[in-house]
């Protein structure tokens, strides 16, 4: 068994209750099999016995053990798929739940591709393997038992053929299954790459296009499905094999009991009855061993999907839930001891030993070339990004300690490059504060400077927006962001350079609506233009990860 296997009998509560009851209804229905084989021997070796009609008890004994077992089979199947259902949405579940405590900055170093393949259709892959392998291996415990048992007292030397033969079948499955299983990984990894690769391309299409690239990548994501398409193919073809060597096993083994019993039946060793018994059970002993070895083929890409799934639970929390209590935004006070910042895979720090203080209703600027860390250090206040070194305090607690969602009730954020999703733009404005009313969304329109425009379109804030907001300019969708900020209300705000990108009569709307958000709050802006630099209260430059005094001629303008 797989570690990913036994993690999903331990962790999900559903698999085990499922392991179970299929246990259960496998017992009850190797009962069922070896009544059905001697009520079924007994009519016909009665009837080439005597010559005289089968008995009318007999034959409602027999209908009534096969309608046992057509009942038995719809349970089975029914209870193994809501078995699946309810295991993919609980892993499903957890997975997103996972994702949503991963800070931004890790989620942006997956490709999401990738992991809408992993949320979306992974789960999924998981039902063959519920449905199928896992009830198959639960009737291999209990099936071959029940009917070498039984023989043992009908027939010993058929009993001893199948004890000796049964082992045949697993040794030939997991040889063959070895090397399914690598196969099934490596088809995995090449659907996820290719969904992955796609999605990135119809993201950047336009940009493809505008440097005549876009018939390239058509052959780039071409080659990756055909690549695809082998390694299906070639799983396609082992499993094949897999089921051609199992059914010729099995048949033999039953030839090797078969014979044997024909050749003591003509000799007068064995009676009919008997001999009709021994070959009525010995492919029921041999059919639950074929069935787990066709159904491990089609499980093996759930089990390969089961183990990425775990691989990125098993990640590092960058953001552990505690019950600590939360300061009121409006009176703490922010510090920064000593905060060292590692990124993955870079020799240097993002942070150095920073130590900062922001006092309530302090209006702070970050100044500095890009990649010096000052949106690492607004990730830190967030709470999205865990220092390597030190401590980000909140009035004097840990902010490691303090309730992730409920600091961030606390906090309004507008990034350099805000996302808005393919809704109205009173929903992406709403996302502030999602039980707002509709006028109170056009009150943080109005003084987000964003009424102007939302109002000239054909349906007003109804109006629905494309993925990332297309249809709005970079000014708009500024705005729609601060709009959101408004609605919110939050004590404290953080702002990575607001004013980026735009052009000056976008830039003036967007300093002249932040400005009027900072008044009264605790603020936090990373900036790289002058125009929100004189609302500051104090400048911070931060160079190569180190605080040092704002530049000369930057001084702060007080109000």
């Amino acid at each position: 068994m797989k570690p990913a296997e036994r993690r999903l009998r331990r962790e999900l509560p559903v698999v085990r209750r499922h392991l179970a009851a299929s246990t259960a209804l496998a017992l009850l229905g190797a009962g069922l099999v070896v009544g059905q084989a001697v009520l079924l021997a007994g009519l016909l070796a009665d009837g080439f016995a005597g010559g005289r009609g089968p008995h009318t008890g007999a034959l409602a004994a027999l209908a009534a053990v096969l309608g046992l077992r057509a009942l038995l089979a719809w349970a089975r199947g029914t209870l193994a798929r809501r078995a699946a259902a309810e295991a993919g949405r609980a892993l499903r579940e957890r997975l997103a739940d996972r994702l949503r405590r991963t800070g931004p900055h890790r989620l942006a170093a997956r490709r999401h591709g990738e992991t809408a393949t992993l949320l979306t259709r992974g789960p999924d892959a998981l039902d063959p393997y519920l449905t199928g392998y896992l009830p198959a291996m639960a009737a291999c415990a209990v099936v071959p038992l029940a009917v070498v048992g039984w023989l043992c007292r009908t027939d010993w030397p058929s009993a001893l053929i199948i004890v000796v033969t049964l082992p045949l079948i697993p040794v030939f499955g997991a040889l063959v299954g070895a090397h399914t299983a690598r196969r099934t990984a490596r088809q995995w990894r090449l659907l996820a790459r290719l969904g992955g690769h796609f999605l990135d391309v119809l993201a950047g299409l336009p940009t493809l296009r505008a440097f005549g690239r876009e018939h390239h990548q058509s052959g780039v994501v071409r080659e990756m499905a055909d690549a695809h398409r082998r390694a299906t193919m070639r799983t396609l073809r082992v499993a094949f094999l897999s089921s051609l060597v199992l059914e010729t096993v099995a048949t033999l083994s039953v030839a090797l009991v078969a014979v044997p019993v024909g050749l003591r039946l003509l000799a007068g060793e064995l009676d009919l009855r008997t001999a009709l018994v021994v070959l009525l059970l010995a492919p029921e002993a041999h059919l639950p061993l074929r069935a787990a070895g066709g159904a491990f083929h089609d499980s093996a890409e759930g089990i390969a999907v089961a183990e990425r799934v775990f691989a990125v639970l098993d990640e590092e929390e960058p953001m552990a839930a505690a019950p600590g209590p939360v300061p009121g935004g409006r009176t703490a006070r922010l510090r920064l001891d000593a905060v060292t910042v590692h990124h993955p895979g870079r020799a240097e720090p993002a942070l150095d030993a920073v130590s900062l203080t922001v006092r309530p209703g302090e209006r702070l600027a970050l100044v500095g070339p890009s990649g010096a860390g000052k949106s690492t250090l607004l990730a830190l206040l967030l709470g999205f990004t865990a220092p390597t070194t030190g401590r980000v305090l909140v009035d004097g607690t840990d902010l490691a300690a303090l309730d992730p969602d409920g600091w961030l009730t606390q906090v309004a954020w507008v990034p350099q490059r805000p996302h808005l999703f393919a809704a109205s733009i009173a929903d992406n404005i709403r996302l502030g504060r999602p039980g707002a009313s509709d006028a109170e969304v056009r009150a943080a329109a109005r003084a987000a400077h964003a009424d102007g425009f939302a109002e000239a379109l054909p349906q007003g804030y109804d109006t629905l927006l494309g993925e990332h907001g297309a249809g709005l300019s970079a000014g708009q969708r500024q705005r729609v962001a601060l709009a959101r900020a408004f609605l919110k209300d939050a004590p404290v705000l953080l702002l990575d350079e607001p004013t980026a990108h735009l052009d000056p009569e976008s830039e003036a709307a967007v300093a002249r609506a932040t400005a009027d958000l900072m008044r009264g709050r605790t603020a936090v802006v990373v900036s790289h233009r002058g125009s929100l630099l004189p609302h500051a209260d104090r400048i911070v430059t931060v160079r190569a990860g180190v605080l040092g005094p704002a530049p000369a001629g930057e001084g702060p303008v007080r109000p």
